[in-house]
This record gives C-alpha cells, structure tokens and sequence, in this order.
C-alpha cells in the first residue's frame, strides 16, 4: 500500500518484552531485530525488557506500560506457541480491552507463504488495552522479520494509506 508523503511522519513510542525462559540480552536475536527495524523506522523504543514465560510477571509489566503516558504501543516476542510454558496470550487477556483479531489472521496467512502449514501453531495475536497497542509476535527471527516487515512498519506508519493504527491513537480512550 502507498504511502502519502504529503502527511507527516508521527513516530510512535515503542516498549520491546521479549519472553523467554532461555534468551538473555546477549542472545535476543529476536528482539535484537525487532529494535533496529523500530529504530530504523523512525520511531523510539522507550523501554525493553526479558521476562520468562511467567503470566503473572508478564501481564504486571504489560500493566506497567499501558499505565505508562509515554509508550504507545508494546510488541513482545515469544511465548506465542502450543507448549505448557506459551503464556503470552493469555497475559494479554488479562489486560485487553478489546481484541485486534485480523492481526493474527493475516500474520498466519502472510507466514504460511514462508513456513507453509506450520503456521497454524502460532497464536500471534493483538489487543487494545486502555488506549495501547499490544502485538504478541512468536520468538524466531523470521516470524520477527514477517510480523514487522509485512504488517507492524506499515501499520504504525502514520502516512500509510488508505489508513494506520497511528492516526487512530488520538481516538483511542474514547468512550
């Protein structure tokens, strides 16, 4: 979809959760490439965290940010899976106000083309939650390189066209 460049570019302000039971900030490869394509794009990341697999410690932080003025919108990283440990939809239950289903859907359907019908044990997912974007993408870096390249740095691009995630944020805490 074209850009407009007669409109202004908005960056957005950007918290980065990676969950994993096993990753450290030496080898979040995932998260490593999630900041430099936000950055690249223009936009800010105002905080960046790991947490393990853990609903209570991951929904606190997801609290945390959304009660924040300065983050708009948070993208995490793993725990989007099928395995006991996979939590990471559920925390964001318990914080969304409402759900943001055709994110899922077209991840799925943009990654079947990359990893065919192994896509389906992916519960990418995202939620509004009291005005905040919340984008849970799985933990490798080519679900990474699909849900930002393919969807995320053109949704959060307030000059995308014919319409962005962006130039609903003013709307957002509407009631």
């Amino acid at each position: 979809m074209p850009l407009d460049n007669n409109r202004v570019f908005k960056p957005v302000n950007i918290a980065l959760l990676t969950v994993s039971d096993t990753r450290g900030i030496d080898d979040d490869s995932s998260g490593d490439i999630l900041a430099e394509r936000i950055i690249a794009a223009g936009h800010n990341i105002v905080d960046r965290t790991i947490l393990r697999d853990d609903t209570t410690l991951i929904t606190a932080r997801l609290h945390n940010w959304i009660d924040d003025d300065q983050v708009d919108v948070v993208i995490s990283t793993g725990g989007t899976g099928l395995t006991g440990r996979d939590v990471t939809p559920e925390a964001l239950d318990r914080v969304k106000t409402k759900e943001i289903p055709g994110f899922g859907e077209l991840f799925r359907w943009l990654s079947f083309a990359s990893i065919g019908t192994s896509t389906i044990q992916s519960r990418a997912c995202a939620v509004l939650a009291r005005g905040t974007y919340i984008f849970a993408l799985p933990g490798s870096n080519g679900a990474v390189k699909d849900g930002w390249d393919q969807i995320l740095v053109h949704q959060l691009d307030s000059r995308h066209r014919p319409c962005n995630f962006v130039e609903l944020m003013p709307r957002l805490r509407e009631v």
